[in-house]
């Protein structure tokens, strides 16, 4: 198992992809890895019909940098470090969230017709995964 590295609540960012707008014929917005996003993409999975009052997240992952995107519809976005919280909420298919590794996360409060997508900058690992939030603060605090 990797030696997981501590990241604050700060290094969370909301970041702005480009829109090209294709003379009335509607909006683009391309993402390049290591561009737009600060890690090489490697998996890319979206969630959808997630049915009203569904918590989705509530993990933290080891090594994994994660960029979340409301393509339609809204929904939070909880974020914790150990020590802080945060919230956000997305709802603009041209903004996304990035998250790096070792911060807890939560989606709640999704819209109707919500699709949530996200890049990831590791493929699927299971012993990548916290998912007990007292696990996680166990890590957190005994570094």
């Amino acid at each position: 198992m990797s030696k997981a590295k501590l990241n604050p609540i700060s290094t969370i960012q909301l970041i702005e992809l480009p829109k090209i707008n294709s003379d009335c014929q509607g909006l683009l917005t391309p993402i390049y890895g290591r561009s737009h996003v600060p890690f090489a993409i490697n998996r890319i999975y979206y969630i959808y019909d997630i049915p009203h009052g569904s918590k989705r997240g509530a993990h933290a992952h080891r090594d994994l940098q994660q960029l979340l995107i409301a393509i339609s519809g809204s929904f939070e976005v909880i974020v914790k470090d150990g020590y802080d919280e945060k919230s956000f909420v997305l709802n603009n298919p041209a903004q996304g969230l990035y998250i790096p590794s070792m911060i807890w996360r939560e989606l709640i409060n999704f819209t109707d017709g919500t699709v949530c997508l996200s890049l990831a900058s590791l493929p699927f690992d299971e012993n990548d995964y916290i998912r007990d939030y007292n696990e996680y603060l166990n890590i957190i605090f005994s570094r």
